[in-house]
């Protein structure tokens, strides 16, 4: 049985933002890969295009999602579904860190509005 241990989890940083990884294909996972998110305070991530399914959760704090150009104030305990060739950016413009527990699909790929594609660690 695979279990993943808090302190097994793997850590990365871009955009600001904190990806603590726990369900990859490297800690046994087949089909989906699931991280915490940790956007601190004043952090605006760079909109970007999806070409898997997520589903974003967020735990703690509050943040402004945009998805295809309309926004929404996202608070704990709400869900955004982003499908497929959206277009998401995420903003959070309180003075606390927000935490989020993010699933996918392995082999997710994000392309930046400049055309540069980045295949988050995280997520494969």
């Amino acid at each position: 049985m695979p279990v993943v241990r808090s302190s097994e989890a793997v850590t990365h940083e871009i955009h600001g933002a904190r990806f603590v990884s726990y369900a990859t294909p490297r800690s046994g996972s087949k089909e989906l890969c699931a991280w915490r998110g940790e956007i601190p305070a004043g952090t605006k991530a760079p909109a970007h295009t999806v070409n898997r399914e997520e589903i974003f959760h967020l735990l703690t704090g509050e943040l402004l999602i945009t998805l295809d150009g309309r926004t929404e104030r996202v608070t704990a305990g709400d869900t955004v579904i982003i499908n497929p060739g959206a277009t998401l950016a995420v903003e959070n413009p309180t003075d606390r860190t927000a935490t989020s527990w993010v699933t996918t699909s392995v082999g997710l790929e994000a392309e930046l509005a400049d055309g540069t594609r980045l295949t988050p660690p995280w997520a494969n």
